[in-house]
């Protein structure tokens, strides 16, 4: 394996922490908006319990991300922080917005909270599926940036498709089932259990249409990203594990083994980022930019991965204590 590879690899395993932390808290975000009825404070509440003493910290994965593709893959980062300028600044608007809604609507007056709670959510909901236009728009094939061409064609046809816009609803999709699914766990209450667990399996199916409607969405506007895939020695294993982890979920919030569907939960989403990844290799931009064209000399590929090992042993251990420490409630598997 070349040091390339290994790195391209870093970034892969960051964008699933990413999104089995961060991503959780951007669902959370979607059931604070739907929050309805008898139960909604309570469900905010609870919202607000298990975000509150994390929530800032799984943002050190996306920062790690960018860093390291900043570093090791300089030429890549140039081009998609120019092609994808637009959406890239209204995922960083929507972070920033987002925490500070989240912040100002605990310690705001009254009157403002309601305010600040759909500040909060509506940037929940445009982050997510910000992220998700961006990879797709990676893997689309259709990003070349033209900086002499028109502005639209420049900086708003590269990632506005049908492809990109699915895509990116089913992140959100993705992002607000894993959210529905944690919160099953934490909390004793049988009624708010009860309610994000109506609130998974619903989010489970419509993960799979907009699972459907990308695919479909490729195949007539991203056919390379498809036919790369299809063409890969682990197409098939890829589609039977993935099947098998989906109907594992549903089966586990049905039965009501909230623990258990924690983790298969966990494992589909990182099953479909790693699907992602299998089809986009070696290209960090999809027939254009590979992860050997894009690499920085060999000594700081090199470099940047000692210091990421060394550092992991002090940032993966303080992390798994942060999520210890503030971890409550937990609710038992019952088997």
């Amino acid at each position: 394996m070349t040091w390339e590879v290994l790195i391209g690899g870093m970034l892969v395993v960051f964008l699933v922490v990413y999104a089995l932390t961060g991503g959780a808290d951007f669902g959370a975000g979607v059931w604070d908006l739907f929050a309805r009825g008898p139960l909604a404070e309570k469900q905010r509440h609870l919202i607000s319990k298990a975000m509150g003493p994390i929530w800032e910290a799984n943002h050190v994965w996306l920062i790690a991300i960018i860093v390291v593709l900043f570093i090791n893959f300089p030429k890549a980062f140039a081009q998609l922080a120019t092609a994808l300028h637009i959406p890239l600044t209204m995922m960083l608007v929507g972070i920033v917005m987002r925490g500070s809604a989240f912040v100002f609507r605990d310690y705001d007056q009254a009157a403002a909270r309601l305010t600040w709670s759909r500040f909060f959510s509506v940037s929940s909901i445009a982050t997510p599926v910000m992220l998700g236009i961006c990879l797709a728009a990676i893997s689309s094939g259709t990003l070349p940036f033209d900086a002499a061409g028109e502005f639209s064609g420049s900086y708003l046809s590269d990632w506005c498709s049908w492809f990109t816009v699915a895509f990116g609803l089913l992140t959100l999709a993705v992002f607000a089932f894993l959210a529905a699914t944690y919160l099953t766990t934490r909390t004793p209450d049988r009624e708010l259990q009860e309610c994000f667990r109506r609130r998974a399996l619903s989010a489970a199916l419509v993960t799979a249409v907009l699972a459907w409607v990308a695919h479909f969405a490729a195949a007539a506007e991203a056919p390379g990203f498809i036919q790369r895939f299809a063409n890969h020695r682990a197409w098939l294993p890829f589609q039977i594990g993935m099947a098998l982890i989906g109907i594992a979920a549903f089966g586990l919030l049905v039965t009501r083994r909230y623990r258990l569907a924690q983790l298969a939960a966990g494992a589909q989403a990182s099953w479909m980022i790693l699907g992602w990844a299998l089809a986009q290799f070696p290209y960090l931009i999809a027939g254009q930019t590979s992860v050997y064209d894009a690499a920085a000399p060999q000594n700081v590929l090199q470099t940047t991965f000692w210091v990421f090992v060394v550092g992991s042993c002090l940032l993966v251990p303080s992390m798994a204590y942060l999520y210890r420490v503030f971890a409550f409630n937990q609710v038992p598997d019952r088997s």
